[in-house]
């Protein structure tokens, strides 16, 4: 029986594929061990649901939703600089 319960593990496995922090320092601030971190993570690659569409590539829900969430992260970033640059050219023009 494992000592995790599966909430914890999720959330790890979540955290660890969206965060800015490398996998190795995300289990050590969840004071788990990184090899149990991988291996939950490797097994919620495997676990997670393919498609396959008519062209025949299968797609790995769980890749696409962390290259999404990724992202988005960097879109997010990048609407802030252009935000701050348009209020400095309004700025500089008045």
């Amino acid at each position: 029986m494992s000592k995790y319960v599966k909430s914890f593990k999720e959330e790890a496995i979540r955290l660890a594929l969206t965060s800015s922090k490398s996998i190795s320092q995300t289990a050590r601030d969840l004071d788990i061990k990184e090899n149990t971190l991988y291996n939950w993570i490797s097994r919620a690659k495997h676990a997670a649901p393919k498609d396959t569409s008519a062209i025949g590539s299968s797609i790995n829900w769980a890749e696409e939703l962390n290259r999404l969430r990724q992202e988005n992260a960097r879109l997010k970033e990048e609407r802030e600089i252009l935000k701050k640059f348009a209020t400095f050219i309004v700025k500089d023009t008045k």
